[in-house]
């Protein structure tokens, strides 16, 4: 659910086409492996002529997030997004500084890698989420002290996010890259607090431009998708 802190703390074109779209569509595109990226830096996964646009506030720390994209994979990605009817956003929203090394991991590889990191990530969570949270119980007082970047690199060594990234095909200089990406860390965080406060916990939906309120999970979310075309 939504955790409140200060960012501060942290220290830190959707090329359309809607004619073009229907006709990939027709011939049978997969479009779930159809992967753009907003002005502000979300990925859209899917047809961006897709007649039910999802977008998705999401938190790598978050339990409730986890489920949610295990449990509605089957439906959610391996149909309506894959079948052009759906297209789902992804903007982060970011709970604290484990959050923040492991949307830098998800993003590392750009558009290509996104979807299938940002997967992997959500699937490994238990394990390096448990892994991180030792890990700064034990070293967070001298974490604290090191450089920004130095702080996200010691926070993926020892969650474990770092070993994630490599077994995606991430090379140790990419890992480091990203992770000292002043520039990326800044528009992750913009999109955190450029989240309506009408959010109230993770992850948040909107359909269409709509807000889901009060739904969290892919029971609830499910009828609301069909019921704006999605299939």
């Amino acid at each position: 659910m939504r955790l409140f802190l200060s960012l501060a703390a942290l220290g830190l074109a959707v090329a359309a086409g809607s004619a073009q779209s229907a006709q990939a569509q027709h011939k049978g595109v997969n479009w779930a492996s159809h992967i753009t990226q907003t002005p502000a830096g979300a990925y859209v996964i899917g047809n961006p002529a897709a007649r039910v646009k999802l977008v998705e506030y999401v938190s790598y720390t978050c339990p409730h997030c986890a489920v949610f994209t295990t449990e509605s994979a089957p439906v959610l990605k391996g149909q309506m997004v894959r079948s052009g009817s759906t297209s789902i956003e992804i903007r982060h929203f970011i709970r604290d500084r484990l959050d923040l090394a492991a949307a830098l991991i998800a993003r590392c590889g750009g558009a290509g890698k996104f979807a299938g990191l940002s997967d992997t990530i959500f699937a490994q969570q238990r394990d390096w989420l448990k892994r991180g949270m030792e890990f700064d119980q034990a070293n967070g007082q001298r974490i604290a002290a090191y450089p920004a970047a130095a702080q996200m690199r010691a926070e993926a060594d020892g969650s474990g996010l770092t070993a994630i990234g490599k077994s995606a095909g991430l090379s140790d200089a990419q890992i480091t890259a990203c992770l000292s990406d002043r520039a990326a860390t800044d528009r992750i965080v913009a999109m955190t607090t450029a989240a309506p406060d009408s959010i109230e916990g993770t992850p948040g939906f909107f359909i269409n431009g709509k807000q889901a309120m009060g739904v969290f999970t892919w029971d609830k979310l499910l009828p609301l998708l069909r019921a704006g075309g999605a299939r």
